[in-house]
């Protein structure tokens, strides 16, 4: 059996290469390749490790026709095409909190070099300059401290500055009251943060909305001896408006760790003796660098192993829970056996769990019955990823509920899928979990789904069993399971045969011709 391969496309912790090695992946290491290059080491590949300074576009996506995931070792992901990866169903996936107590350390290392003009002392010592009186700095002490983005690094940082005893205000639209208070934080617009800020620090994500978004006119808000610093992503501060502002006497400093374009050896700040400047060093600490490749060479496994990825960036769903997680490949083969007794995608798709798995988002139980449906509806290459998108696509209204409350005489848990007139429910039973259908269009049954299944409707009056399994024997199809629904309807009858093979369009119109027979649904022929 051919080993799944995992590019590397730039360079991860050896404890994550040997993790993907111990897991059984074959290893491809390929650094410091030229966008061609990658594009042909991509192909047949079924993942691809990066960190910021592969541009994984959809040139690139579309030559690794295989691939199943992309993983970045970081946190960043805008050199991701997210829209293309999702389209083609490839998971993307970072290592979110992998690097966040690093990037706070370093926010607070260049707060405390550019409030103590430490680099530029330093250079002019060894230079043989003595400058005491030139570097002059300032305390941080009862100093206000803005923060843009109050999220992981963010909120790192307002707990290590009030150490410093710093008045912290912020300004983030998705951070509670409740929550800021837990902080010691005060939130504000963000006019108002800059106005009032001594140190300005950036910790918001990088898009449509933030690009620039630090520009000459907000930092005409601020007073004279601000100090900005941005450890985030490079383009949030115009670079050419804040080297303005630094060299008119707008502001009294930055300290800037990201560029617009990386790498970057020449800028307009280098040559004020007011910036500090690193090169994009806010995760690199041995630590964050050892945690990043760990954490992505995990969620390659899971995502390779057909696993929930709680990682996963383009996966609509948010919960995983343990209670959950057996019931995901039920869902995906429920789906399948579902979408075989409706003739076309229908227009509204209802999937419900209940019962103790109805205490948990339904997300990951939806997707799940929702690709193994569609594979079925489309000729679409679908995957956890890509099903919402494709579902949308074909004008599929997807309704999801969960209720705690049990819907079945004989089984707690159960997954629902219904549309129009038909229904299919499932769940797992016994100590080894096992599954079974337990209703098919409101016929009670129990029988485990198979590969091959039948589900014939009939008149309730005698003979109808022996006349459909008369013809299934003539046709030399053996039956490995059955069972006979009933209902409460008078006069509606139904049987679920499992058989070890295919059975024929010319069995099942046979089939069809029976009397008593009223409709008969082929599943795997």
């Amino acid at each position: 059996m051919t080993k799944s391969r995992v590019v590397i496309a730039e360079e991860i912790a050896e404890s994550g290469l040997e993790r993907l090695r111990n897991a059984g992946f074959e290893v491809d290491i390929q650094l410091e390749k030229s966008p061609e290059d990658l594009r042909h080491r991509i192909v047949g590949a079924s993942a691809l490790i990066i960190r910021s300074a592969t541009n994984v576009d959809a040139e690139l996506l579309a030559a690794g026709n295989e691939l199943v995931v992309v993983a970045r070792a970081g946190v960043g992901l805008d050199n991701v095409d997210i829209a293309a990866a999702t389209a083609r169903g490839v998971m993307v996936v970072n290592a979110p909190e992998s690097n966040i107590l690093s990037a706070a350390e370093h926010t607070m290392a260049l707060i405390l070099a550019i409030s103590r003009n430490v680099p530029q002392a330093h250079s002019a010592l060894i230079q043989g300059r003595w400058e005491r009186s030139k570097w002059e700095g300032i305390e941080l002490a009862s100093k206000t401290l803005g923060i843009l983005g109050l999220g992981r690094i963010g909120a790192l940082v307002a707990q290590r500055a009030l150490a410093f005893d710093m008045r912290i205000i912020a300004f983030d639209p998705f951070i509670s009251a409740e929550r800021a208070r837990e902080l010691n934080v005060e939130m504000m617009s963000i006019d108002e943060v800059i106005a009032q800020s001594d140190i300005l620090t950036i910790h918001l994500p990088k898009n449509k909305q933030t690009v620039n978004l630090i520009d000459t006119k907000m930092l005409a808000l601020a007073k004279p001896s601000l100090r900005i610093i941005n450890v985030a992503r490079g383009g949030i501060i115009n670079e050419s408006d804040l080297a303005q502002a630094l060299g008119n006497g707008t502001i009294a400093g930055a300290a800037i760790d990201v560029f617009v374009t990386e790498p970057t050896k020449s800028s307009p700040l280098f040559e004020l003796d007011n910036v500090v400047v690193t090169p994009h060093l806010g995760a690199s600490t041995r630590e964050a660098q050892d945690r990043a490749g760990e954490v992505v060479a995990d969620m390659v496994c899971l995502a390779l192993n057909n696993e929930f990825v709680p990682f996963a960036v383009n996966l609509e769903a948010s919960d995983a829970n343990e209670t959950l997680k057996p019931f995901v490949p039920l869902a995906q083969r429920l789906g399948r056996v579902f979408a075989s007794l409706v003739d076309a995608p229908p227009e509204i798709f209802e999937i419900s769990i209940t019962g103790e798995i109805g205490a948990y988002d339904p997300g990951l139980i939806s997707i799940s019955a929702l690709k193994g449906a569609l594979s079925v509806w489309t000729n679409n290459a679908v995957s956890l990823v890509n099903a919402p998108v494709i579902a949308r696509q074909l004008k599929i209204q997807v309704n999801k509920s969960s209720s705690k409350t049990t819907q079945h005489r004989d089984y707690v848990n159960l997954v629902t899928l219904r549309s129009g007139s038909h229904n299919l429910s499932a769940t797992l039973t016994g100590r080894r979990r096992e599954a079974r259908i337990v209703m098919i269009d409101d016929h009670l049954t129990d029988i485990p789904p198979s590969e091959y299944m039948l589900i014939v409707k009939n008149d309730d009056r005698p003979g109808a069993i022996g006349r459909v399994a008369t013809a299934l024997g003539n046709a030399n199809i053996n039956i490995a399971n059955m069972d006979v629904g009933n209902t409460e309807t008078v006069g509606s009858a139904l049987m679920c045969i499992s058989t070890t093979t295919a059975v024929s369009k010319e069995v099942i119109e046979t089939l069809r011709t029976l009397d008593g027979i009223t409709s008969v649904t082929a599943i795997g022929s």
